[in-house]
């Protein structure tokens, strides 16, 4: 039997949590995604690299290799795992450890895939500041198999040269940062910043909250009932979740809104008024407080560097990692 009735394409909507700190963010930070070239190496090799004040992420695609990052234990990576490194110091991808742990075997391939995370606004790494210098997901961690996944197609992407990689990579590797934050999140006990409302639902609604009204007048009492606690309770469970008092959170993030803001022709009237501030001096005193200049000169600054901003920002770029093959351990940059 035939239906005379018109049927929407599909009957079920997912909407956008315009709430979502983690989203909120990522598009703040601006990053600008950088796909270097694969390394490849034969043992024994090793590849020094200087300190990099971004986010970086990378997955060994075949073989192992040891990380050594600069102050940490070296950590020993196989097939499928992952690491993160949150503005590290200088750090080594090796088949060795000069003697710090075995060698991997001579003549053994590796292969290994990287993404870097540039963020335009020097600001925008206070986001991250909860970020541990290296991190690493194993491959039969939860959610592993997930994210060997994900880079499989990265790397069959970055491998297939067709038109639109460079959009599809980008997409990619903000999917696998997102996977690799939460996988922190839920393993840390440490300050989380922002990734608190990841796994906290008493503080991620508090958050959630501070993101979809920034402009409202929050008192502490009614984010403690947001997140359905007590004052004293929510106060002391925010610090140690957030790693700051929650009305200190506010102020922060009403000042990374505002030098998104500032970016745009915007009035300071306007930007102080979506932010929860009353008058333009009230807004231009708490943001010299925060940010160290006031609004009118922060604004100048960000155009003097917006042409190049704008030249870079929303790319992904490939950048070539020079590997040297040498069995002995070696000083020098790569």
């Amino acid at each position: 039997m035939e239906s005379s009735d018109v049927y929407r394409s599909s009957s079920f909507e997912v909407a956008l949590d315009a709430r979502d700190p983690f989203r909120d963010a990522l598009a703040l930070a601006r990053p600008r995604t950088v796909v270097p070239v694969p390394l490849r190496a034969t043992a024994p090799w090793r590849a020094h690299f200087s300190p990099f004040p971004h986010v970086k992420l990378g997955v060994v695609v075949e073989g192992e290799c040891w990380l050594s990052v600069d102050g940490l234990e070296p950590l020993f990576l196989s097939t499928g795992d992952f690491y993160l490194l949150g503005n590290p110091p200088p750090y080594v991808l090796g088949s060795s450890v000069g003697g710090a742990g075995p060698e991997i075997s001579q003549g053994s391939v590796t292969y290994t895939c990287s993404v870097d995370f540039e963020f335009q606004d020097s600001d925008a790494s206070i986001l991250f500041s909860s970020l541990p210098p290296a991190m690493v997901v194993k491959a039969d961690d939860a959610g592993g198999k997930l994210l060997w996944n994900i880079a499989t197609l990265l790397v069959h992407e970055f491998e297939a040269t067709k038109v639109g990689r460079s959009l599809v990579l980008e997409h990619l590797a903000q999917i696998l940062l997102v996977h690799m934050l939460r996988s922190h999140a839920g393993s840390s006990h440490q300050p989380l910043g922002w990734l608190a409302s990841v796994i906290d639902d008493g503080i991620g609604a508090a958050l959630r909250a501070v993101h979809a009204e920034p402009h409202r007048r929050w008192t502490l009492e009614e984010l403690a009932r947001t997140a359905m606690m007590s004052r004293s309770a929510f106060s002391a469970h925010f610090r140690s979740r957030v790693g700051r008092p929650p009305l200190d959170y506010l102020i922060e993030w009403r000042m990374q809104l505002a030098r998104a803001a500032l970016r745009t022709e915007d009035s300071l009237t306007a930007i102080a008024a979506a932010i929860g501030y009353q008058s333009e001096s009230a807004f231009s005193t708490a943001f010299r407080r925060v940010v160290g200049m006031s609004p009118r000169e922060f604004r100048v600054s960000a155009a003097d560097h917006a042409d190049g901003d704008a030249e870079h920002r929303g790319v992904v770029d490939e950048r070539e990692h020079a590997v040297r093959e040498d069995p002995q351990p070696h000083a020098g940059g790569a």
